[in-house]
C-alpha cells in the first residue's frame, strides 16, 4: 500500500471501476482521491496536477456571488448535520433517557455496539427543544437547522425538535458526509418513520442508505444487494454481508441505480415475498435491465424481511 508501511498485500485497484482501496488502512477512492492522499493536495490542486501531467487545459474562472453563496450555504448545512449527528449519538449513550429508550430499543432489535458505531445511530431527546437549545448554545443560526428539517416552527411561532423521541438513522452520501436523517418512532405515533426534507444536500432519488459503509465491499465482491429499509441493511451487515444498500422505503430510481452501477454490474434484489414485494421486484428488474445490469431476485418467505431472515440464517 502506498499510504502506510506494510509487507502483506492489501491495496486493490479496479481499472474497470476507476477505483482503488486499501483494506488495511481504509484509504483510496477515485484517481483524484489517490493523488490528494499521496501528494497531500487539495481537490483543486489534485485536478490541476493531473491536468498538467496529461496535457489537459483547465480554464479557471472566479465563482459568481450566487455560486459563492450557495457553496457557503452547503458548507454550513454539512457542518450543522455533522454536529447534530454527533449530539444524538452522544445523547443515546450519555443520558438516562437515551440509554433507557433509544439504546434499549436497538439492543432489543439485536443491533450490536459495532453496528451502532459503524452507522452512527443515535437518539433524539424527547423534551421538544433539546436540539434547539443546544444549537443556540453552540452559536448556530437556527435557520440552517430549519432548512435541514431538524427544527420546525409551530403555528404559534415556537421552535421545536422534529425528530424528538425517535431513534436516529443518519444518511451518509458516497463520500461519508451526513446529508439527512431518518427517525423511527417508539411511542406508537401516526408516522412510524419521518425523514429529512429534500435540500441542497439531500435529493432522495439520488441517495441510498448504507452506500458509504458498503461501497468498498461492493467493489471488492463485484456485487450489490438491494433491500428496502434501514434495519434490513444493518441486520445483513451484522451477518457479514457488507455489500448491502437500501432504497429507504422509496421506489427504486434511475439516480439510485446509477450510483450502484458505478461500483458494480451485478445486483440482487431482496424483497418480502408478499404481493407488494413481488410487485416492487418486477418494477425494479425492468429498470435495472434498462441500465444493462445483471439482475437476480431473492423473494423471502412469508413473515420474513431481510433483517429477520439474516438473523435466522446466521444464528
Amino acid at each position: 500500500c502506498p499510504f502506510h508501511n506494510e509487507r502483506t498485500p492489501s491495496f486493490s485497484v479496479s481499472r474497470k471501476r476507476n477505483f482503488c482501496y486499501c483494506f488495511s488502512c481504509k484509504k483510496g477512492g477515485s484517481p483524484v482521491n489517490f493523488i490528494m492522499e499521496k501528494e497531500g493536495l487539495s481537490y483543486k490542486e489534485a485536478l490541476l496536477h493531473l491536468a498538467k501531467k496529461y496535457g489537459i487545459e483547465v480554464q479557471e474562472r472566479e465563482l459568481s456571488d450566487e455560486e459563492r453563496a450557495r457553496q457557503s450555504e452547503r458548507e454550513a448545512l454539512l457542518v450543522a448535520n455533522e454536529w447534530a449527528m454527533k449530539l444524538m449519538e452522544q445523547d443515546m449513550r450519555s443520558t438516562q433517557e437515551g440509554r433507557d429508550v433509544g439504546l434499549q430499543y436497538l439492543t432489543q432489535r439485536g443491533v450490536t455496539d459495532e453496528a451502532i458505531k459503524a452507522f452512527h445511530l443515535g437518539y433524539a431527546i424527547d423534551n421538544g427543544q433539546h436540539i434547539v437549545e443546544e444549537a443556540r448554545k453552540a452559536g448556530f443560526n437556527l435557520d440552517v437547522f430549519k432548512t435541514l428539517g431538524l427544527i420546525g416552527t409551530s403555528q404559534q411561532g415556537r421552535e421545536y425538535d422534529r425528530f424528538r423521541g425517535r431513534v436516529i438513522f443518519p444518511i451518509l452520501n458516497n463520500s461519508g458526509k451526513v446529508i439527512a436523517f431518518g427517525g423511527r418512532d417508539l411511542k406508537g405515533g401516526l408516522a412510524k418513520y419521518i425523514n429529512s426534507p429534500e435540500s441542497q444536500l439531500y435529493k432522495k432519488s439520488n441517495e441510498l442508505y448504507g452506500i458509504f459503509q458498503a461501497r468498498s465491499a461492493i467493489v471488492n465482491q463485484n456485487k450489490c444487494f438491494l433491500v428496502e429499509g434501514y434495519m434490513d441493511v444493518i441486520g445483513m451487515w451484522q451477518s457479514g454481508m457488507r455489500n448491502v444498500v437500501a432504497s429507504s422505503g422509496t421506489a427504486l430510481t434511475d439516480g439510485q441505480i446509477t450510483l450502484i452501477h458505478r461500483l458494480t454490474d451485478n445486483i440482487t434484489l431482496i424483497y418480502d415475498g408478499d404481493a407488494a414485494g413481488i410487485k416492487a421486484s418486477l418494477r425494479g428488474i425492468d429498470m435495472l435491465l434498462g441500465h444493462h445490469m445483471n439482475v437476480k431476485v431473492l423473494l423471502l418467505p412469508d413473515n420474513d424481511d431481510p433483517d429477520s431472515f439474516a438473523r435466522k440464517a446466521y444464528s
